[in-house]
């Protein structure tokens, strides 16, 4: 009998992902950005062939993807080497030569959204307001172009329109836990949750007629709900709830005058049915864990982008009460039962809040010190049961994971999600101080042989455990975590600094509590082996945040690895660069492994 060796790392790394995908108003072509020849870029499918076929070369991420009502041409949007400044352009359905629609270098230009007619184009853009944002209207055959909302007090931008565009709907950030929405009637503006002091939010929205509309919002409630605004008599109507569960996304099918809400409980999403003409709510088994994007199609038909922790992302059809699958993405070489499933277990932090976390246990037999600590990023995200090609990598060779989701993560209520804002580094920090000993309590690991990784926020996180728990851990990896809080501030993008006081504090009025949250202060505690990388195009995490902490450290002495990826930013969208990232942290851990083994 024939033996075949075990799937190494580069099996896990070359599994393909989708980002977004479309149909079309027939139903006879799906278009998704997808990374089939290593970088991402739109290829289509002929339905009900799933046989795909590129339509772009550009070898960039796509950051939105749609047709225009009546299927004539793709308004997609793409940004360069993860600089995030998305331009915005047009395709013919057969794919070859874009057209500019929107293009303005060193801008971000996004959100677009069409009118029935396909003759004009809404969209928001840093352009003349990089602070607030503008939205604007462009003719597309003409090219005329109308300011249409002017950013004021809060970054902001168009999430919808009424079918007869007498109404725009304007969404306002204020914070990630506070975000209204506006519906703009010629000069009138009117808020669709009642005037309140009480910070709240409105996630989405969908108009069902002129004058109608449903949405998401946590107003005075702790878990996001649907309701309905009358915009004609002012009306505010709660509609439908559930207990400890936030819904999180609407879709509209007008035809059947039905509503789909996908809703986020903890580590896992649900989806629900609103029948609008006689009230019927109903749960809808899907296919997956977690709800990417969906589409409810005028046939009745949904597309759903979804994903799994055993499952890479894939597109799925919804035909009748059964889910056809139209991507086939799985790991290469590796059987679905040879991927490893977590487990969802709970801890008690140091003040009594009880957090919640995903437990990957290594399939080989191994000993307590290979476990890997994994902050997420965010911090207003959350670790859910979805596919991640590098833990599976790193579980079959050999290193269990612990993923928790420390107070200031999504899925646990608006009071739980607000618990991180303005403090980045007390409550969370020992969120995961928790998290680490219930480790060593339960036999998962032993103290000083943990490592330590994390990506964005999570690597914020990594750094200040390193500097002031450094007891803990054997080694150390940070991609892209702010280092210093100050710079950070102060380098982020221009639309992200009016939340920034709320967010993480306030330069002068919050000058020592700042000092105290920042990695860079704690430098002497920094002993652990560590690597550091970094995205050269970052425009959330500057790459100076890296090399600030790399120079400082090395200036000490200390054991420091640097890579930095020249076509990046606040992420890895080449696959060959994801592959090279993967690779670098598996040696790096090992070679710190076998050097304890050694000794």
């Amino acid at each position: 009998m024939l033996t075949f060796p075990q799937p190494d790392l580069e099996n896990f790394l070359r599994t393909y992902g989708v980002q977004r995908f479309a149909v079309s108003p027939d139903e006879k072509q799906l278009v998704f950005s997808t990374n089939l020849n290593g970088k991402y870029n739109l290829w289509a499918m002929d339905l009900p062939n799933t046989f795909p076929y590129p339509l772009t070369f550009i070898d960039q991420s796509c950051q939105t993807l749609q047709y225009d009502e009546q299927g004539r041409f793709i308004i997609a949007s793409f940004d360069f080497d993860g600089n995030e400044n998305s331009q915005l352009y047009a395709l013919p359905l057969q794919g070859g030569t874009m057209k500019e629609v929107v293009y303005q270098e060193n801008t971000r230009n996004a959100y677009p959204i069409l009118s029935e007619d396909g003759k004009r184009m809404y969209y928001t853009s840093s352009k003349d307001n990089p602070l607030f944002l503008n939205s604007y209207c462009i003719d597309l055959e003409s090219g005329e172009e109308k300011l249409i909302v002017e950013g004021k007090e809060a970054p902001g931008y168009v999430i919808a329109l009424s079918p007869d565009e007498s109404t725009i709907l304007y969404y306002k950030h204020f914070a990630n836990t506070h975000s209204l929405i506006v519906a703009k009637r010629g000069e009138e503006g009117i808020l669709l949750t009642p005037p309140t002091e009480a910070q709240h939010t409105v996630s989405d929205v969908v108009f069902v007629s002129d004058t109608l509309v449903y949405l998401l919002t946590n107003y005075d409630a702790d878990f996001t709900y649907l309701a309905s605004f009358d915009l004609e008599t002012k009306n505010f109507s709660k509609i439908k709830e559930l207990h400890n569960e936030s819904f999180n996304s609407l879709y509209y099918n007008k035809d059947m005058q039905l509503l789909y809400v996908s809703s986020e409980k903890g580590v896992e999403d649900f989806l629900y049915e609103y029948d609008l003409q006689n009230g019927d709510w109903k749960q809808l088994e899907i296919p997956c864990s977690v709800i990417v994007q969906l589409v409810a199609h005028k046939s009745g038909a949904i597309y759903l982008l979804g994903k799994s922790s055993t499952s890479p992302q894939n597109i799925y059809k919804r035909v009748g009460d059964e889910w056809v699958t139209l991507t086939n993405y799985k790991v290469p070489g590796v059987g679905a039962d040879e991927l490893a499933e977590p487990q969802v277990v709970k801890y008690t932090s140091f003040d009594g809040l009880e957090i919640e976390a995903l437990l990957y246990k290594a399939k080989q037999e191994v000993d307590a010190g290979k476990i890997i600590f994994m902050p997420h990023g965010g911090p207003q995200y959350a670790e859910r049961k979805e596919f991640d090609a590098d833990v599976q990598a790193l579980l079959q060779a050999g290193y269990s994971i612990f993923a928790p989701n420390f107070r200031g993560s999504t899925g646990y209520g608006l009071k739980f999600m607000k618990m991180v804002d303005g403090d980045w580094g007390h409550g969370p920090r020992l969120d995961n101080i928790a998290g680490l000993e219930w480790l060593i309590e339960n036999g998962h690991a032993s103290k000083g042989e943990i490592i330590l990784m994390g990506g964005s926020y999570g690597g914020y996180m990594a750094l200040l455990l390193h500097g002031r728990h450094a007891e803990y851990f054997s080694a150390v990896v940070d991609i892209c975590g702010p280092s210093d809080l100050f710079s950070f501030i102060n380098s982020v993008p221009e639309d992200w600094k009016p939340i920034m006081d709320q967010w993480v504090g306030n330069p002068e009025k919050d000058r020592e509590k700042l000092i105290e949250f920042s990695p860079i202060t704690y430098l002497e505690g920094m002993t652990k082996p560590m690597l550091v990388i970094q995205g050269a195009n970052d425009p959330r995490v500057v790459k100076e945040e890296s090399e600030k902490i790399v120079q400082a450290l090395r200036q000490k002495g200390r054991t420091v690895e640097y890579m930095l990826l020249e076509d990046e930013g606040h992420g890895l969208s080449k696959k060959e660069n994801h592959i090279a990232v993967s690779k670098r942290i598996l040696t790096f851990i090992e070679g710190v492994t076998s050097e304890k083994v050694n000794v």
